[in-house]
Parts: structure tokens; C-alpha cells; sequence
């Protein structure tokens, strides 16, 4: 069995959502062998596992930006070791005759070779005539030129992904080089298009929050699909669907294609076979409490859309909503618009039960301003009496939010929102 190296790239912060989710994907024997996680921080979570285990990786893992394969690492002092190590790589074992190649992202810390684009055009060289020279070409094929027949790897597999994230086999390999006390660590993108772009979500409202992101604070809150879940400030619904997904068992991946599938490594039946597991894997039919509400109507017209999206890009059981022309599912999701926060109460199929509050508030940079959102904070205040004994998770920007919500909360995380630094303050008990 062959076993890779690969590292999962996660917001800063994340990591720990990161880690459990690989562990319980070492549970899944069947179609790929176990998942071993190596090393966890900053941003990044190393794991060992097999093909079937990448493939599984990339469609189930819901808290993770990109896949990375380590190609190799060498000591890399200067340019002419940066030069051979990345040459001797062998990277015919992964890029196949018809792929271009490009270097992405170069990252140096203490570190003697510091210069990005010559960092960039050195292992670009090296790898380009390691390929040229093992395929007896002149030059690697450039970005847009028609490729050759390449056999099994352009068939259609078996749950074809969605158009708005579809792509044909992947034309470019995209290399990335973390250069850390003169070590050379040099990846290969398996992902192709980030894995928070899962598809249902062509438009995203003004400020929107990543997937991936709103998937780790709920991973990160402690919420379980038995438990009802409210965001009374849902915008375009992006923390509902992830929590619907979730509590259905929806691996979020389905509905994409991936680089991978285009790399000599790649295994079109095996991924098939993977997407096929996953899908009857999905409980369309289990009892789920999830609702959104929001004071911008079109916001939630738009959560409405991108739900329905959502539903249509994931294949749906056979008895899901049989004969009623809509899907089951959204009887468990409910949506609504024109409420504003402090008419907000919990539902009332859930009084006395107790629930999950989950929700990212605006941060009053691209809405607003900064004293419209630490008005909107205070304003929060009011969920402590509409949601008595209710969890709460809030991520947001601001470091005094607490201040202004008027509590203090049980345990606070520095987590990445995007490029932004913020905050998720969890409350125990409102």
C-alpha cells in the first residue's frame, strides 16, 4: 500500500476541528486504509494515509481550505541546493506528460533564500527539466494549449460534479515551496479550486463568511445534529447549510471535481466508487432543528437560493421527498426574513430544551462602521432572555466584544476569518 504525506491548510485556529475530522476518517476502512495525523499548528494539520484516503480527505473534510501532497524536502542553503533537490524529485510519479506546471505560493521563514520569485523560477526550472527529460519533450505544455489524449483520466465519474465548480482534467500542476531554517519543502495543490468552494454558493452577500470556516465553529462549538441550532444574523445562510450538512452526514465535496483525478496518481474508479460510499452514506431524512433569521430580507431570499443550491449539487437519497416534487430536507431548515434580532425568540418546538446559538455577526468593515457593529453587540444582549439556558458561539473582529455583549465568555479562540483576525467567544449557558 502506498502511503502519502499530505497537508490539510485550515484557518489559523482551526486546527483542532482539523485534527478530530481526520481521526474519525481512520473509522472509514472501507475503499481506503486509515488516516494517521502527524503534526497539528498554524494553519496546518500533516497527516499519512493512502489514495483512497486522499480522495476521501478531499471530499468529507468540511473545516479545510486546500489539500497539499508533499512532493519532497531537502536542505536548501542556496540556489544551487534549492536547484538539485528540487530536481531530484521524482515528479513523473505525479505529473503526467500533458500537465503544465506552475509554482504558486513560496513561504520563507529564517531562512537564507528569501526572494520569492527567484525562489519561484529555481524550483520551476529544476522540475520543469526533471519532467522534460524523463518524458523526452522540449518544453512543458503552456496554460491554454490543447491537450493530448490522456486515455481513463478524462471519463465522466459516476457523480459528475457541479458545473459552477466543474473542471476538465487539470491542465497545470500548482506547486508550493515552504522554505523553514534552510529546509526545503516542496507540495503539490491536490484540491484544484479552494475546498470551501463546494458549489451551492455562486454569490455570497456582502460580507461572506468561507465554508470552511463557518463549518470549524460549528465542529469547534460542540454542536451535535440531536441539538437545535439558531443564527439569528444568517445572512446568506452559509453557517444553516453547513450545519444541514453536517447533521445529514453530506460529505461537502460531492458536488466538485478535484486536481488529483488529473495527476499521474490519480484513480477515477476508485474515486467513483468513494463518491458512490459517501453519497448512501447521506441521511436526507433525519430529524434536524436548524433555523436562520436575519433583518435584510433579500439576505435570507439569497440563504433561500443558496440552500436550494445546496440541495441540487448533492445527491439526495431515493426516499427523500418521493412523489412531493421538493426535497424532504427542507422541512428541517427554516428560513426567514425581516426579523430583527430583537424579535428573535427560541422556536417553541425546542422550549425548554436548550440549543446551540451560532453566528457571525457584521463586522462593521465592509457593512456599516465600527460603531454600528458594537451597536449591533449591545443589541445582542437580548438573546440571553429569548434563549435562556441556549449555548452561543460568536465569531467576530472585535477583541472587545464582550464589553459590549455585557458578558463575559467561558472560553474565547483567536481564529482566521478569511485574511481577518478574529475572535470566537463561546458561552456555556446564556
Amino acid at each position: 500500500m502506498q502511503l502519502y504525506t499530505a497537508a490539510a491548510l485550515c484557518a489559523v485556529g482551526a486546527e483542532k476541528a482539523v485534527s478530530n475530522e481526520l481521526k474519525k476518517l481512520s473509522e472509514a476502512k472501507q475503499n481506503s486504509g486509515p488516516v494517521r495525523v502527524l503534526e497539528s499548528g498554524f494553519g496546518r494539520v500533516r497527516f499519512q494515509t493512502d489514495l483512497g484516503g486522499l480522495y476521501r480527505s478531499l471530499m468529507s473534510l468540511r473545516a479545510v481550505d486546500r489539500l497539499l501532497l508533499e512532493a519532497g524536502s531537502f536542505p536548501a542553503g542556496d540556489f544551487d541546493a534549492l536547484f538539485e533537490g528540487t530536481r531530484n524529485v521524482p515528479w513523473e510519479d505525479l505529473i503526467p506528460r500533458n500537465m503544465g506546471l506552475k509554482v504558486g505560493k513560496v513561504r520563507s521563514s529564517r531562512s537564507k533564500l528569501k526572494a520569492e520569485t527567484a525562489i519561484q523560477a529555481v524550483v520551476h526550472k529544476a522540475a520543469a527539466e526533471r519532467l522534460c527529460g524523463r518524458y523526452g519533450i522540449r518544453r512543458l505544455p503552456e496554460p491554454g494549449e490543447a491537450p493530448r489524449a490522456s486515455g481513463g483520466s478524462q471519463r465522466t465519474p459516476l457523480l459528475p460534479a457541479s458545473p459552477a465548480v466543474q473542471q476538465t482534467a487539470v491542465r497545470q500542476a500548482e506547486l508550493r515551496v515552504y522554505l523553514e531554517k534552510d529546509q526545503a519543502l516542496v507540495l503539490l495543490d491536490i484540491s484544484g479550486e479552494p475546498l470551501f468552494k463546494r458549489g451551492y454558493r455562486p454569490a455570497g452577500g456582502i460580507a461572506p463568511l468561507r465554508e470552511s470556516t463557518a463549518a470549524a465553529l460549528l465542529l469547534l462549538s460542540g454542536w451535535r445534529r440531536r441539538f437545535p441550532l439558531y443564527d439569528p444574523l444568517c445572512g446568506s445562510g452559509t453557517i444553516v447549510i453547513e450545519a444541514a450538512l453536517y447533521a445529514w452526514d453530506q460529505a461537502p465535496g460531492l458536488g466538485r471535481s478535484f486536481s488529483l483525478s488529473g495527476l499521474a496518481i490519480g484513480d477515477r474508479t476508485l474515486e467513483d466508487t468513494l463518491r458512490r460510499e459517501l453519497a448512501e452514506r447521506a441521511d436526507h431524512r433525519r430529524r434536524i432543528r436548524i433555523y436562520g433569521s436575519d433583518g435584510d430580507e433579500r439576505a435570507v431570499s439569497l440563504a433561500q437560493v443558496n440552500l436550494r443550491r445546496a440541495l441540487g449539487l448533492f445527491p439526495l437519497s431515493a426516499s427523500a421527498g418521493a412523489g412531493t416534487g421538493e426535497p424532504e430536507p427542507l422541512a428541517g431548515v427554516s428560513l426567514r426574513g425581516g426579523l430583527p434580532l430583537e424579535q428573535v425568540r427560541a422556536p417553541v418546538e425546542s422550549a425548554g430544551e436548550g440549543g446551540f446559538i451560532i453566528t457571525n455577526p457584521p463586522y462593521g468593515r465592509r457593512m456599516g462602521d465600527s460603531e454600528s457593529a458594537e451597536a449591533g453587540y449591545r443589541g445582542m444582549a437580548v438573546l440571553g432572555e429569548h434563549f435562556p439556558g441556549w449555548k452561543m458561539g460568536v465569531i467576530c473582529d472585535h477583541p472587545g466584544f464582550e464589553s459590549h455583549f455585557g458578558r463575559k465568555a467561558d472560553l474565547c479562540r483567536k481564529i482566521k476569518n478569511g485574511a481577518l483576525d478574529a475572535y470566537l467567544y463561546q458561552y456555556e449557558k446564556l
